[in-house]
């Protein structure tokens, strides 16, 4: 889509593609024959967001993360409620930081006919409009996707709710937990005395990562068809569909998949155990020929791998606590460093049951060099890569997290408004 000069993307700061201020000695010139990196994929595209919570502005900020421009439409009072979440990122409310980076906020009022006109002006310029507004909001307001994309067929626009448009819950409210929960997460999980709720917005996260890979794919058909389209993703389908496993297993099998903790329902061991340090290691044991490898190697116990108590899967699940004592006994005489040692010697799969201080220090990402600084109100804080990883390619744009209404003056100058124009709408709390 050709924007208007007010909506036309960023410049984008390539460091390799600039003239130095001096010229560099024949040594210092790179070889011309490097290839140079690769734009990022969706450069040059502008994304307007009428988002709050989690699951919009998780998908939007995959797209910024990527390159595209995202203005961020948001509440005068406060803004997007996520913020007001927790103070735990330096004073930040720590989903905000998450969801929000690399974003342009504007505080605009919609209930006011001016503050409406502003985001219809940004979305005839954009080529993606995302909204999860509360049910039948955003059609009021004419903001929903099919009215849009009838006004302006190369438009790409995502309704995200959490029951979808029709059928008897559409107007229920819709927060992660109660997805979870009607979606049968909570009923896999946890121990077989008490279900729990995943320790993460699993259906606010599979919600926002079907808007992205939605967007893409429209994003595709436009490039074939020279059309965009509505995009309808609701959280309790998405979870749902996250669910096929347990799903398949009581629909075809008649019998749903127990709760057992850490532990795996069908497979025997495939637990954590304590370590005599105190620590906890996870095995898995996928087959019989690795049931008999830990027999020997790390039971010390190598007539186990044949004694028809343990030699197969489905013996060893029959007989889980005899199984899961022996595994016991072995790793608790271990640390945990010398555990994962002796089973990955052996051949098994295993891993340490990190807490979250330690995930931020894992070794592993700390390897692979994931972690990168982020601007925020408050000071820069650390942030993680996102796992699209593009080799050859201009790195991830992980821009700024925005404070309410930072960019809101600039956006408003840059859709044609005077000075004059833009001091009545603070005047008159339209924006903020």
């Amino acid at each position: 889509m050709d924007q208007p000069p007010h909506l036309q993307p960023r410049p984008q700061r390539h460091p390799e593609s600039e003239p130095d201020s001096e010229p560099k000695s024949e040594s210092e010139r790179e070889p011309e024959c490097l290839p140079r990196p690769e734009p990022l994929p969706l450069e040059g595209l502008v994304v307007v967001a009428v988002e709050q919570a989690v699951a919009a502005p998780f998908a939007t900020r995959q797209l910024a993360d990527l390159g595209a421009r995202v203005i961020k439409v948001e509440r005068i009072d406060g803004g997007d409620f996520a913020r007001g979440y927790d103070t735990a990122a330096g004073g930040l409310a720590s989903h905000f930081v998450w969801c929000n980076r690399g974003k342009e906020s504007i505080a605009l009022d919609l209930k006011d006919p001016r503050g409406l006109d502003v985001v219809r002006r940004l979305i005839a310029g954009a080529d993606v409009f995302v909204q999860n507004l509360a049910q039948g909001a955003a059609a009021r307001l004419g903001l929903d996707a099919a009215t849009l994309c009838a006004a302006h067929p190369r438009l790409v626009a995502v309704d995200v709710s959490g029951y979808g448009a029709g059928g008897p819950y559409a107007d229920k409210r819709a927060y992660d937990m109660l997805v979870q929960c009607e979606a049968g997460l909570v009923s896999v999980t946890g121990t077989p005395g008490q279900p729990v709720k995943a320790g993460i917005p699993a259906a606010d996260i599979a919600a926002g990562m079907y808007a992205f890979s939605g967007v893409l794919a429209a994003l595709v058909r436009r490039g074939t068809t020279g059309r965009g389209g509505p995009v309808e993703v609701s959280m309790l389908e998405s979870l749902a569909e996250w669910m096929g496993h347990p799903l398949h297993h009581t629909m075809h099998g008649g019998v749903p998949p127990r709760r057992t903790g850490l532990a795996h329902a069908v497979i025997a061991p495939y637990d954590a155990y304590p370590t005599a340090d105190g620590g906890r290691v996870l095995l898995s044991v996928q087959n019989d020929r690795e049931w008999r490898r830990l027999a020997e190697q790390v039971l010390g116990r190598p007539e186990l791998g044949t004694d028809p108590t343990y030699a197969t899967n489905a013996a060893r699940v029959a007989h889980r606590l005899d199984t899961d004592a022996l595994v016991a006994e072995a790793l608790g005489a271990l640390g945990a460093d010398e555990a994962v040692a002796r089973l990955e010697g052996a051949g098994i799969a295993c891993a340490r049951l990190r807490d979250l201080t330690e995930v931020a220090e894992h070794p592993q990402l700390a390897a692979r060099g994931r972690w990168r600084e982020v601007g925020t109100p408050v000071g820069p804080l650390r942030a993680l890569l996102p796992p699209i990883t593009l080799p050859g390619g201009t790195g991830a744009q992980m821009g700024d997290v925005p404070a309410l209404g930072e960019h809101t003056e600039a956006v408003l100058r840059a859709v044609g408004m005077t000075d004059e124009e833009i001091a009545v709408l603070r005047r008159d709390g339209v924006t903020a």
